[in-house]
Order: structure tokens, then C-alpha cells, then sequence
């Protein structure tokens, strides 16, 4: 069966109207300013790529404890309020739609980044094998505090706070990201959760805690305002699965009881390309809207919303140097090259000197 739809077909989620199905993934940048606040080159850079259907933000730590990288932005502070609602409006004032990427790193960190250098959180004290990027370089992962329940409600009660904040700052839907390794995915994923009590052991107990994010979630922001990150395979950060397809399969059509804007999914794994896990058979175990993620381009994004594969499309380093990316697709225009070596940190190269395109040019 196919659909007539296309990567610039209209979508409603809910009562919020896309313009298009080109939805700009969330790009880890680490230029936020002081106070890991957003500032003006942010406001520029998510400005620029305002004709995205929605732009899903750079993820942003829910709190002080949630950071595992140096100059990402947070939404916990007034002034990362602040700093986020100039962006909002840059993206509104351009016809613009925008959520927030709400994000704990979980074991993805380490004690010269936490509040008073107490060591990261995670499901279990499994260490990450592999570095991390602090203020004084590369360090080896440390083994993490294993959250005891007693603590889980305040780790949920973040997320509150994060998700009105984000309200405060204007946003028009938040993300959940529960996926590429963070401490989401670690309490969902079996090779970083050992634990043995009702937030480990099969599938129903290893989503409990995201399951009552999305609650509370929406409890904040109602019906369709609320998105869900996974990646099944993706290794990155140490991660793995046992059986990636029977547990993704299940968290998506659990998330079928709730009304979310979407699923998003990051298909096949990063580092490696592989994909091994049958994403048709995922998308069919969810009844909503699906975002897919991951290497595609126009055609085979066409492609994937025709045959109804997908309902959106993500697109990550093509937004990154094509700020014009839609009014390229549409017109079938050449694409700037990504400089990856600019991806992470620095200044305005590589951020906001990526041209629109100039038939000049």
C-alpha cells in the first residue's frame, strides 16, 4: 500500500500543524554560553533553519546533575529559560515550529561535571567502557551510583520541572529522549540494566521509569505535545540489547496507549551502519505517527513516507550545513558538505556560516 503523501505534505499532531515532514534532528553542538544558557549564535543558528516542519532541539539536561558533556544547554535555570526563549521566538517569527529535547545522561558523565563532583547515575553500577569529554579533556568513564527506587521520583520530578520550563520558554512540544545511550535507554536496554527489582528484569519492568516520564510528561503538556526517542541497535556509548527487536517491539506498542506527537526512531547503528533489527515490523507495533532517523536523504525519504514506512523524516548532518534544507529538497538543488570537524564546539565556523543557497554561488 502506498501513500500520496510526500516529505512536503502538511501533518497535524494534534492541534499543532508541520508545514512539511522535514523535521530537523537533534544535534549535539556544545556552544551553549555561561550557565550552559543558550545564546545569540544559538538563537541564529535554530533561526536559520526555521522551514524545518519542526526543528527538535539540541538535547538539553534536565537538571544540573542530567549534564554529561561540556557546554550543552540546560532548561533548569532561569537564565536557560531565557536564553531559550529568544529562540523560541527567532523560530515562531519565522513560521516556525520547535520542541525541546529533554535529556539525563545517566552514566554518560562524569564527577568533574556533576554539582559537587558526586559521580553520575545510572540503572546498575555497570561502568561505560570508553572516554568521556570533560572541561579538563578526555577521562575514562567512572563506575556510576546505582539509583535506588527511593530516588526514582525525584529523577521523574526533574523531568516535571524541566517540561514547564520548557513551557515557559515557549516551546511548542517537548522529546523524551530515550535513546543512544543515556539514562533512559540504560534502564531500558538489558546490557546496562541488571537491576532486580521492579525497574529491572523483563521488558514491562525496564520501561517502567520512562512509561511514568511520558505520564507525567503529558500530564504537563497534554495530548500530542509529547515525543519518544529510541534506538534499538545503536552501540553508541557502550550500549546493546540482547533481544534489540522483541524489546523495542514491546516498548513501542506499550507507547500506543498514550497520545504522543510521535515515536522517533534512530534505525540501525551508528558506528557500525548496521541494521539488523526489522524497523517495519517496529513501526507497525506503534499506532501513531513515526519519525524515522538515520542516513537518509530525499529520496529514500520520499520513499519511506510513500510506502508508508514512515509518517516523518529526521535528518541530522544535512541540517547541519544546509540551513535551507527544505527549499533544497523542494527544488532539488545541491547540498553544502558538512565540515565534521565543526560538528562539536568552537564558534559561528561551521554553526552559522553555512550559506543558503545563491544561484550566484
Amino acid at each position: 500500500m502506498t501513500s500520496a503523501n510526500t516529505l512536503f505534505s502538511p501533518i497535524h499532531l494534534g492541534d499543532l500543524t508541520l508545514s512539511n515532514r522535514i523535521i530537523m534532528a537533534p544535534l549535539t553542538r556544545n556552544r551553549a554560553g555561561e550557565g550552559d544558557a543558550p545564546q545569540a549564535m544559538n538563537v541564529e543558528y535554530y533561526r536559520q533553519r526555521a522551514g524545518a516542519g519542526l526543528i527538535i532541539s539540541e538535547g538539553s539536561q534536565i537538571s544540573a546533575s542530567g549534564i554529561g558533556y561540556p557546554h550543552t544547554p540546560g532548561i533548569y535555570s532561569a537564565a536557560q529559560i531565557d536564553g531559550w526563549r529568544q529562540v523560541t521566538d527567532a523560530v515562531h517569527k519565522e513560521d516556525g515550529r520547535i520542541f525541546i529535547q529533554l535529556w539525563h545522561t545517566g552514566r554518560i558523565s562524569h564527577s568533574s561535571l556533576q554539582p559537587g563532583g558526586i559521580l553520575p547515575v545510572a540503572p546498575s553500577t555497570l561502568k561505560a567502557a570508553g572516554k568521556v569529554m570533560t572541561y579538563q579533556g578526555f577521562q575514562d568513564f567512572e563506575t556510576p551510583h546505582k539509583l535506588a527506587i527511593d530516588e526514582l521520583p525525584g529523577i521523574v520530578a526533574e523531568y516535571v520541572t524541566a517540561a514547564k520550563n520548557a513551557k515557559a520558554a515557549g516551546f511548542d512540544g517537548v522529546e523524551i529522549h530515550a535513546a543512544n545511550g543515556y539514562l533512559l535507554d540504560q534502564f531500558l536496554r538489558d546490557g546496562s540494566n541488571q537491576r532486580t527489582d521492579n525497574y529491572g528484569g523483563d521488558i514491562g519492568n525496564r520501561m517502567r521509569l520512562l512509561l511514568e516520564v511520558v505520564d507525567a510528561m503529558i500530564a504537563v503538556w497534554g495530548s500530542h505535545r509529547v515525543g519518544v526517542r529510541l534506538s534499538p541497535e545503536n552501540s553508541f556509548n557502550d550500549m546493546n540489547d540482547s533481544q534489540p527487536q522483541q524489546t523495542f517491539n514491546a516498548v513501542a506498542q506499550k507507547l500506543s496507549d498514550y497520545p504522543l506527537a510521535y515515536l522517533h526512531v534512530l534505525e540501525g547503528d551508528m558506528l557500525t551502519g548496521e541494521r539488523r533489527v526489522d524497523y517495519a515490523a517496529l513501526r507497525n507495533c506503534f499506532s501513531g505517527f513515526y519519525m524515522a532517523n538515520n542516513g537518509y536523504d530525499l529520496d529514500s525519504g520520499n520513499s519511506a513516507i510513500a510506502q508508508q514506512q514512515a509518517d516523518m523524516v529526521a535528518f541530522g548532518k544535512l541540517f547541519i550545513a544546509n540551513p535551507d534544507l527544505p527549499e533544497r529538497f523542494a527544488k532539488n538543488l545541491p547540498l553544502n558538505t558538512p565540515d565534521q570537524a565543526t560538528f562539536y564546539g568552537g564558534d559561528e565556523k561551521g554553526y552559522t556560516d553555512y550559506p543558503h543557497y545563491s544561484a550566484n554561488s
